[in-house]
């Protein structure tokens, strides 16, 4: 997703809930990329607010988490090291650089892993109507 892409509250609404936890990992990332590039340039103001803002979305896919799941004990303790590495690298900033390219991985494969378990449910739904 395009940092530059914004969406509507209508937009939003009509969201079913993958698709707004995609668009929360799409944020995320984008932000980190970003805060990558800002680092590089040594925009340390801009830098912080997006470390922030990826630290706001990943304490929030933590809250949301349904926790009658047994994958969801799993998940809350990778959002809590996330959250945990990000203030580190904020903190740390150009002698943590390295680490936002573990990050955006650790995200990246969560997105997916999430867009996969979608679209197999999806699959599964439109098979089960079908009988």
């Amino acid at each position: 997703m395009n940092e530059q892409t914004r969406y509507s509250e209508e937009d939003i609404k009509s969201m079913s809930g993958p698709q707004l936890l995609l668009l929360l990992y799409d944020e995320a990332i984008a932000r980190l990329t970003s805060a990558e590039q800002l680092l590089e340039d040594k925009n340390y103001d801009e830098f912080d607010d997006c470390m922030g803002r990826v630290s706001r979305i990943v304490r929030y896919l933590k809250d949301i988490l349904d926790m009658n799941y047994s994958v969801s004990g799993d998940l809350k303790r990778i959002y809590e090291y996330l959250v945990y590495d990000l203030s580190v690298i904020k903190a740390g900033k150009e002698s943590k650089r390295e680490e936002i390219g573990r990050i955006l991985h650790i995200l990246t494969e969560l997105r997916e892993g999430f867009d996969g378990a979608s679209k197999q449910v999806d699959e599964q739904n439109v098979e089960e109507g079908i009988r």
